[in-house]
């Protein structure tokens, strides 16, 4: 079946985990034949109110099931945004108030249309079904699991060997999240890689419900424009899709060009072969980087905001930086911030831009400083983890300021 093969891999693209990797096979060749679209399920719990590019790794995913003709649920997760999902977290996660997951959960379901085609999009909420369960529903459904299988998560097993507590109200995390596979008679659930506990227990808790279990299908986490850490609004990494078009156009074209490869295959609609090729002729000095990433930061402004707003952000980016000569190979510098703001005096002498901090201070109230291709005039600014700038002192000397 070549519509079969075909699809395979294009939702296989990027993808870290297919579990279990006959069983997908198996439930879209079923889907062709039977001509009935997979229930694909995606779950975001509302706990800030923008989304970043970071987030779009799933709605892209989500968006090529669309394409392919498939249903696509977008779950809100209100009730579950209360509890505070423990992943990752080495204390107790503080639980949102029912108004602060409304709100979140309002901005949510407006942004997602930027990538998803609301025509083919269901909304839900878990609150629909958590709401109506009894407090003997509740005790019934924690009675599905034990202690020791959620000791088996690794965050879990951290805090309690390391003496760190867990409330048990936590414990139902994972426990709701599975449940909403089986209220929603999931055929595939779509989560980041460190939500695979959680995506396990919806296969385990639809089997307990006499429903076939999902495949499940991990993406990996977008690291932030510093290229190390998960983006992050908190880090003060990310790239919101909100952010005004010039704005996300520079800060696209901050990345580095390694980082800029992941940032195709897991938020492009370009084709993998087009990639391939593109990736071969920068790899041969046939192309420059730069252009390529030029396209990338073309393409999300343009989804996120339009054709004459990319063709904007573009000519924009030009006229501040390719008119000001920025090199295509610029010399990276990671700068401690120390726990606070790294002084731009500093920056400039570590990254060995000028000699001292006072030649900084002057060359500052000269004029002569640019960050992302903007002069700065403030001798006092400070720099904070997780930004990443491209720093010009003069014409001639540039770096990339990378402040962890």
């Amino acid at each position: 079946m070549e519509g079969l093969q075909e699809s395979l891999a294009i939702l296989r693209r990027g993808a870290v985990d297919v579990l279990v990797e006959a069983e997908f096979e198996e439930k879209l060749k079923r889907s062709f034949s039977e001509n009935r679209p997979l229930r694909v399920k995606a779950g975001f719990d509302p706990t800030a109110p923008d989304l970043h590019l970071g987030h779009t790794v799933l709605l892209q995913k989500m968006r090529q099931f669309q394409q392919l003709g498939h249903e696509v649920i977008f779950l809100i997760g209100d009730f579950t945004g209360m509890i505070g999902d423990p992943t990752g977290k080495n204390v107790t996660r503080k639980p949102l108030t029912r108004a602060e997951v409304q709100a979140n959960a309002d901005t949510y379901a407006r942004q997602i249309y930027k990538v998803l085609d609301p025509d083919r999009t269901t909304v839900a909420f878990n609150s629909t079904w958590m709401n109506a369960m009894s407090s003997a529903d509740l005790i019934q459904l924690a009675a599905r699991q034990t202690v020791a299988r959620m000791l088996e998560r690794e965050d879990f097993h951290k805090r309690y060997t390391g003496g760190q507590p867990i409330a048990i109200h936590e414990f139902l995390y994972p426990l709701v999240q599975g449940y909403d596979s089986v209220a929603l008679r999931a055929d595939l659930e779509l989560g980041g890689t460190d939500q695979r506990f959680n995506l396990l227990m919806g296969r385990e808790l639809q089997r307990e419900y006499g429903q076939a279990p999902q495949v499940i299908m991990t993406m990996p986490l977008l690291e932030g424009t510093d290229g190390k850490q998960k983006m992050s609004k908190s880090l003060g990494n990310y790239i919101g899709i909100d952010e005004a078009p010039a704005e996300m156009f520079g800060k696209l074209m901050s990345i580095s060009d390694e980082l800029m490869w992941r940032y195709f295959v897991l938020l492009s609609d370009r084709d993998a072969a087009e990639l391939n090729q593109w990736q071969q002729e920068a790899k041969d000095g046939v192309r420059n980087p730069r252009d390529i990433k030029m396209l990338l930061a073309w393409e999300l402004v343009q989804r996120f905001h339009g054709l004459g707003k990319a063709d904007e952000a573009q000519r924009d980016f030009i006229a501040r930086f390719q008119r000001n000569q920025i090199p295509s190979e610029l010399s990276e510098y990671n700068l401690d911030a120390e726990g606070g703001g790294l002084g731009i005096a500093t920056a400039l002498t570590r990254a060995g831009l000028t000699a001292s901090n006072s030649e900084a201070f002057r060359k500052i109230r000269e004029g002569a400083v640019r960050l992302n291709g903007e002069r700065i005039t403030d001798t006092t600014l400070q720099l904070q983890a997780g930004e990443t700038w491209v720093a010009q002192v003069g014409k001639r000397q540039f770096a990339r300021l990378v402040i962890s």
